[in-house]
């Protein structure tokens, strides 16, 4: 199930700067919105191809944070730390997971590299003047809510420094691809995709800066790049390794699922037509006829599916999603019940499962929500919407001070402050005095409080 949720422009706009280290396409980001969308499946496959890179680089792989950009543009960074973007767009432009393991391969070298810290600092020596501009506008934009005015004072006060930025950048570029190349061949994969993709983006070096896609803008590429890429193909040993089968099913999958969800159904069934009956095209189908909406007939064609691999918790996964958004809780629960079966660990299912539960409403449904809650937000504590769940079941179960501490811990997410002292202060008159959830309720309600104070200031 592909969740699409909001996300602040701004946000992404300031990450987007610091992780290229470029000025020039801040009017381009601050004029489109972008949002983060999550999925089990999708977040599994670019975890797997990512996991082996992460490890030979000497990172934690469970300490690098993926996110996915809902964004038809092809673009990709790193920022903020330990932190992955990937755009939709990026990902469903990949014609095979080398290329996509050759692009999370040059960004895991900028993160081992430490060039967001690097980067920071190229700014500043580039140009106060770019800085000021990028400071007054993201504030101006703050403050009136209106990027247009943000870009005006931004245009009005950059330029200078721009060409000595590129230039630092271009060495980011040339770092992360020599690193890049090694974390590739520590693993024994070939740089075949990574040169492939290089290759493809190679044309738009000619186009105007504002044609480009966002990725060859904010990664300077180069020819004296693509051929170091191919000199050292042609030096590997692991250039001929092929890709395993089982991450070209994935792939597979991977783009299909995307294009099902993000494509118009008209577009989905173009792109798989009825002749095709491979495994990802009818995937597909599946979920463009649900999109259509044809809910009963896209459950047939996912029968079809299910008969064929009824271990494969993702297909019931996507029938729980399909029959509880089409009001039959109790049908979900059992397709999600199985889902969480055979995929073990997966909290964003155990949430969805929860959710069937809390629609179902009996005391014994509600008890299980409040369970499955429980384990799930241990694994997304940084999911708004997975401590609103979790508060719903606590009421349900007449738990009023933790209900009180998970609206708190929602509140402070979704930065709405004074709520979260409201809430914070409620579970403390309820809780136990010196116990776990006090504790926190006291930490949310001083956290609160500084946040109030630096919004003044």
């Amino acid at each position: 199930m592909i969740r699409i949720a909001g996300l602040a422009k701004l946000l992404v706009v300031i990450l987007s700067i610091i992780a290229a280290g470029v000025l020039a396409p801040l009017r381009e980001s601050m004029a489109e919105g972008r949002t983060p969308i999550r999925d089990t499946e999708i977040e599994a496959t670019i975890r797997a191809f990512a996991a082996p890179l992460f490890t030979v680089a000497g990172l934690t792989p469970e300490a690098v944070r993926i996110y996915i950009i809902k964004d038809e543009t092809l673009n990709a960074f790193v920022a903020g730390g330990q932190n992955l973007f990937l755009n939709s767009g990026l990902l469903m432009e990949t014609e095979n997971p080398a290329e996509l393991i050759g692009v999370i391969a040059h960004e895991t070298g900028h993160i081992s590299g430490g060039h967001l810290a690097r980067t920071t600092g190229a700014i500043r020596n580039a140009s106060n003047a770019a800085l000021l501009g990028l400071i007054l506008g993201a504030a101006t934009t703050l403050a009136t809510g209106r990027p247009d005015v943000g870009i005006a004072v931004y245009q009005g006060t950059t330029g200078a420094g721009q060409a000595a930025l590129l230039q630092y950048s271009r060495a980011q570029e040339s770092s992360a691809d020599h690193a890049a190349v090694r974390f590739l061949d520590a693993t024994g994969q070939s740089s075949r995709g990574m040169h492939d993709f290089l290759e493809t983006l190679s044309g738009e070096e000619l186009l105007a800066p504002a044609r480009r896609s966002p990725y060859a803008n904010t990664h300077p590429l180069t020819r004296d790049r693509i051929n170091f890429v191919a000199n050292h193909a042609a030096r590997s040993p692991f250039t001929e390794a092929e890709t395993s089968a089982k991450f070209n099913a994935m792939h597979a999958r991977m783009i299909a699922k995307l294009a099902g969800f993000l494509l118009s159904p008209a577009r989905t069934f173009r792109r798989y037509p009825e002749t095709d009956q491979s495994v990802p095209a009818r995937y597909a189908r599946v979920i463009a006829t649900y999109r259509e909406p044809s809910p009963k007939h896209a459950l047939k064609l996912l029968d079809g599916l299910l008969d064929a691999f009824p271990e494969d918790g993702y297909f019931w996964e996507l029938r729980g999603q399909i029959l509880a958004e089409s009001g039959q809780p109790l049908e979900a629960r059992i397709a999600y019940r199985k889902a969480l079966a055979l995929l073990e660990t997966a909290p964003l299912v155990e949430g969805d499962l929860a959710r069937a539960e809390l629609a179902i409403n009996t005391d014994e449904s509600n008890r299980a929500a409040l369970e499955h809650m429980q384990s799930a937000i241990r694994e997304m504590p940084n999911s708004a919407f997975a401590w609103h769940l979790l508060a719903t079941a606590q009421g349900r179960n007449d738990m009023p001070g933790m209900l009180a501490l998970s609206l708190a811990e929602e509140a402070l997410l979704r930065n709405q402050v004074k709520n979260a002292v409201q809430q914070a202060k409620r579970a403390q008159h309820s809780l136990k005095r010196g116990s776990p959830g006090w504790l926190r309720s006291l930490d949310i309600e001083e956290l609160s409080k500084r946040r109030l104070k630096d919004r003044d200031r």
